[in-house]
């Protein structure tokens, strides 16, 4: 990208962007158009046409249908608890229409500030929009004594963090195994990955990621370590699940290969920023914090997330604490899907408040 920079007598020095090989860019870095949406809007929407997401971007999933139950209307006062890169939170903004007051969360210090400025340019500033640097789990402190008439929470990765080598979410480049929401707080998936023993490794595999090569990938992880290597970089955790899997066919090897480290990678996501542990506490505040008559949805992205909130809220429904409950899971129709990819596997579930 063309940018430019201040010179010490405050003049400006025309910086050319990095130039890449070939005729396309590759490298997330070198996307330097899907960065900017705002510049280069048509460059963008023919790569979403094409079911892709575009470097830097996050696509919302299910908008349409979260708007039609959540009827948001002028004066409500809501919560985004998974701000992200802010695709649901302009849209139930837009709902507002300038009037209440919409709350939002993320962990992540980097996409949360680039998130703010984006909708601050749109003319979504402070009142209208309060964004709290905060885990989701602490929804009751966001605006203590206020009771919120609709929450959003989208459990995804957004595919900024994916994308980005730099947090070590993807394989597809090489990066530092991080995995962390906030890389500002706790250790990296690295660090955690060499604290584990091989069976408790095998039972993170499982529980957070039903992998069937479990053991294989566990056993082969710890020989690597004890064999004196580290694994510390994404490729490296890539080419170890590739090793575990040397005995499957040839044909297959490949997109097996793929497969489980989508898994394992998801499993030590969860592990890291203990996701389970934050849902738990998320569903079990969430009555306390919604007003009689108020509606809330969530959105998960596998079996586990979506096993907690059906049990949390059949048995808020058992209990008095909700008027009704989704009995079925809605999920994205196929061309949405045809669209954007990474909705495949979103589930919605609902509830409102008795």
């Amino acid at each position: 990208m063309d940018t430019t920079e201040n010179k010490p007598d405050g003049g400006a020095v025309h910086k050319r962007r990095v130039r890449y090989k070939g005729t396309h860019p590759r490298t997330f870095a070198e996307k330097y158009k899907e960065h900017d949406p705002e510049k280069y809007r048509d460059e963008v929407e023919k790569r979403i046409e094409k079911g892709k997401t575009p470097a830097g971007m996050h696509i919302p999933i299910l908008v349409d249908e979260i708007l039609e139950f959540l009827q948001i209307r002028p004066g409500q006062v809501g919560l985004d608890a998974t701000l992200g890169y802010g695709g649901h939170t302009r849209r139930m903004l837009e709902c507002l229409a300038g009037q209440g007051h919409l709350y939002a969360t993320d962990v992540d210090p980097i996409e949360s500030e680039k998130t703010r400025k984006r909708l601050e340019a749109l003319g979504y500033g402070p009142d209208i929009l309060t964004i709290r640097r905060m885990n989701f789990a602490r929804l009751d402190e966001v605006a203590p004594g206020e009771k919120f008439d609709f929450v959003l929470a989208d459990l995804g990765v957004s595919s900024m963090q994916i994308d980005d080598p730099a947090r070590g979410f993807t394989f597809k480049e090489d990066g530092p195994l991080d995995l962390r929401l906030d890389p500002t707080a706790g250790e990296p998936a690295s660090v955690r990955l060499q604290a584990l023993s091989e069976d408790e490794l095998v039972g993170l595999l499982m529980e957070n990621a039903d992998e069937p090569y479990a053991i294989e990938i566990a056993r082969r992880i710890h020989a690597v370590f004890e064999g004196g290597g580290v694994i510390e970089t994404t490729r490296q955790l890539y080419d170890a699940v590739g090793e575990a899997l040397v005995f499957l066919p040839k044909k297959d090897r490949k997109e097996a290969v793929r497969k489980s480290c989508q898994r394992v990678f998801q499993a030590l996501r969860i592990e890291v920023n203990s996701e389970f542990e934050v849902l738990y506490a998320f569903l079990e505040k969430l009555p306390s914090v919604l007003k009689s008559g108020g509606r809330a949805v969530v959105l998960t992205f596998h079996s586990g997330e979506d096993r907690l909130v059906k049990q949390a809220f059949k048995q808020g429904l058992r209990e008095g604490l909700y008027s009704q409950a989704a009995r079925e899971v809605i999920r994205p129709s196929a061309a949405e899907c045809a669209r954007n990819p990474r909705a495949h596997s979103t589930k919605m579930r609902w509830v409102i408040r008795a």
